[in-house]
């Protein structure tokens, strides 16, 4: 469908296979490999990119929301879709009904959980929740996740953690904690299809932690936040726009709103695009960020707004409505990267890539 906007965010889908392939290639074929594709795929856009994902591997498609679950489903009827945050009591129906693995973090949510599928004459698919230490969710009372394992309208087939990274010492401590729940658990009679703990930082640091299953997120989208090790991933998105209106001011008149940044010389020119906070676009990134055009960094100036903000286009005297602006790229061509991007912002490169909401079109490239 075209793109009715001049702010876009492009996806290579090409780029995106080879990330998934060079994880791949890394764990080995006894890991199964969960690309987490929640907070729409991380800003590229879940519906859009699991194809892509699919084809590439995925045993399963994670996501943190039942909502974000159903939306895949209703495009993917048949493919495994695990949910990784908690859903309330009150819509286990939905989970159900919709055949969507399930985290479980306690014995009163399994049990309700249990329930409902029996109620239906089903069982449902579930993962425990071990809290190792991180304290967000789970349970690491052994009696009570023996219990839930042994609830009758479940299928237990999974059980993991979650890393807070804090140490290498504390992550170790985690891991050999979950270990020694799996190891008591088993003697008891249970069993696990899969097991994990690793996210995209840990399946890199610590080999040794990817057990049989990994839960990849950035690193499928080419964002590298390992400490030690290397994976040749690449970013597989950018976002574009393109100058709406150029204006040419007298030296001391103002931009935007309060008039914040103020013509340095006459003849400065200074260009509107429309992208704003409402796309994503950190706010606090006025006086710091750049976009790109003709290959030159040209400096966002004035409060950003919510649908548009101001460039300076001073180094760019060449620079004409309806040229591309490019707001994130991948590092080269003077562009701006992610990374640098979440530096700028005071905040991580997860954050600006999960903030760009699905206002601008998705545009992917094979």
């Amino acid at each position: 469908m075209e793109a009715l906007r001049d702010t876009i965010v492009k996806v290579d889908l090409k780029e995106l296979g080879r990330n998934m392939d060079l994880i791949a290639e890394l764990c080995g074929p006894n890991v199964a490999i969960m690309p987490v594709i929640k907070a729409n795929g991380y800003g590229l856009g879940a519906v859009g990119i699991a194809p892509t994902l699919i084809e590439h591997g995925a045993a399963y498609l994670g996501v943190a929301t039942l909502t974000e679950a159903l939306e895949l489903r209703k495009a993917y009827p048949e493919y495994p879709i695990f949910i990784l945050g908690y859903t309330p009591d009150r819509f286990n129906e939905y989970v159900v009904e919709a055949g969507i693995t399930q985290t479980v973090v306690n014995f009163d949510q399994a049990k309700a959980l249990s329930d409902c599928a029996l109620s239906k004459g089903k069982k449902l698919t579930v993962h425990l929740k071990v809290d190792t230490g991180f304290h967000r969710l789970g349970t690491s009372d052994r009696e009570e996740l023996l219990k839930m394992a042994q609830l009758p309208g479940l299928l237990v087939e999974g059980i993991f953690s979650h890393l807070a990274l804090a140490s290498e010492e504390e992550d170790i401590a985690q891991f050999e904690m979950l270990e020694a729940i799996i190891e008591y658990l088993e003697a008891k009679g249970c069993s696990f299809r899969y097991k994990h703990i690793a996210d995209s930082i840990a399946l890199v640091n610590y080999p040794g932690f990817r057990m049989n299953m990994v839960r990849p997120g950035a690193l499928v989208y080419g964002l590298k936040g390992y400490r030690r090790g290397f994976i040749d991933v690449r970013p597989c998105m950018s976002v574009e726009t393109r100058i709406s209106q150029i204006h040419t001011l007298s030296e001391g008149e103002g931009v935007g709103y309060d008039f914040l940044w103020k013509a340095p010389k006459d003849g400065t020119r200074v260009g509107a695009v429309p992208i704003g906070y409402a796309d994503g676009y950190p706010r606090n990134m006025r006086d710091k960020g750049y976009v790109t055009i003709r290959g030159t960094k040209c400096p966002v100036v004035g409060v950003i707004c919510m649908d548009q903000m101001m460039i300076d286009l001073n180094g760019c005297p060449e620079a004409q409505v309806g040229d591309t602006a490019i707001v994130y790229g991948d590092g080269s061509g003077n562009t701006m990267s992610i990374e640098e991007a979440s530096k700028l912002a005071g905040t991580n490169k997860n954050e600006i890539i999960a903030r760009i909401l699905a206002r601008p079109p998705r545009v992917y490239i094979k």
